[in-house]
């Protein structure tokens, strides 16, 4: 099994999607993590609340950074530019690599259009995080995201 952590500033949106979705869809092959170099103390509602829409009931809370570093892990992804430039050297085990999202919590608009947002990130980081675990670990089986399988086949 390996182990994977998202980490942004806040650990409310974006890096909670990220450990949602691949804990949900990738749990064979991975186990994911979540935390902030600033934790909000809080997960945003509107990222639960898209989790929800897509059948994943997520319970995670804001955790800092510093839980994690002497923990063995595979692989740390910055999910914000934010993180990458407080953490340029991950101190902990495991390889660092950035892969930026913006942040939903800082859209504008109607409800509809700031869950939207939510809804975007979302989708980027369905899309999006499985290959780069792929590229990470070759095994991992994409099948599970029929959505992204042709994408990754092309990326690999």
């Amino acid at each position: 099994m390996h182990k994977v952590l998202f980490l942004c500033t806040g650990n409310s949106c974006r890096s909670q999607m990220a450990e949602a979705i691949v804990n949900a869809q990738l749990g064979d092959a991975w186990t994911a993590y979540s935390a902030g170099t600033q934790p909000a103390g809080y997960v945003h509602p509107r990222a639960l609340q898209v989790l929800r829409e897509i059948g994943i009931d997520h319970q995670g809370h804001s955790k800092s950074a510093d839980e994690f570093r002497q923990m063995s892990l595979d692989l740390v992804v910055t999910v914000c530019d934010s993180a990458a430039e407080e953490c340029p050297i991950w101190l902990g085990k495991g390889k660092r690599v950035h892969h930026s999202f913006p942040d939903p919590a800082k859209s504008e608009g109607t409800d509809e259009e700031v869950t939207n947002a939510f809804r975007a990130v979302r989708d980027a980081i369905a899309a999006q995080i499985p290959t780069l675990l792929c590229r990470w670990q070759p095994e991992t089986d994409l099948s599970l995201f029929p959505s992204v399988q042709t994408q990754a086949n092309n990326v690999l």
